[in-house]
């Protein structure tokens, strides 16, 4: 039964991971943590720092990493079929029709009207991470329960990706560090 749980749960996320990873995010947050309740808000947000660690796309890695969790090995291969297997068919077909159709105005104009939707899911997940980092589980945001070091090493990582242009691989390791360091100072 757990097997059939996950590969629908990830066949869901492959059917609906429109514009990406980080879109995908909101669809693994709500199968995974709020659906089944495999994963805490806390380890998700560690998932998706090591799916972002690890080579290949979040979902995917998710997938691997949950199913792994949830039931080893072959809940492993489960869960990331699921995932991949709706890509390979739609991606097929589409590569098919756009060959065909792609400079059709309509199918333009369809691209072009999905995109806020993508930007909308890439934001969701983005704060959800954010709040998490800065507040930790509580359900309540409060000023005084704020986690400044993250908040500013957050600031950091922002300016160097940012105006400094800076590798986000070496953003990544640096703020590794800031939270090692912070760790060992408080």
């Amino acid at each position: 039964m757990i097997y059939l749980q996950l590969f629908l749960s990830f066949l869901q996320i492959g059917l609906f991971s429109f514009g990406g990873g980080y879109a995908a995010m909101p669809l693994i947050q709500e199968q995974i943590v709020d659906q089944h309740g495999w994963l805490s808000m806390s380890e998700f947000t560690d998932l998706i720092t090591i799916s972002q660690m690890t080579p290949g796309p979040i979902a995917v890695n998710s997938a691997t990493f949950v199913g792994i969790k949830i039931a080893g090995i072959p809940g492993a291969l489960v869960a990331t079929m699921g995932c991949i297997l709706p890509s390979c068919i739609i991606v097929t077909l589409i590569a098919k029709l756009y060959l065909k159709y792609r400079n059709m105005d309509v199918l333009q104009r369809v691209l072009n009207s999905l995109r806020p939707a993508v930007v909308a899911m890439i934001a969701s997940a983005g704060i959800s991470i954010l709040i998490t980092a800065f507040w930790g589980n509580e359900a309540v945001i409060r000023f005084a329960a704020t986690n400044w070091w993250m908040v500013g090493i957050f600031v950091i990582c922002f300016v160097l990706l940012k105006k400094a242009k800076m590798n986000p691989i070496v953003v990544m390791l640096l703020a590794g560090v800031m939270k090692l360091a912070v760790s060992l100072i408080v």
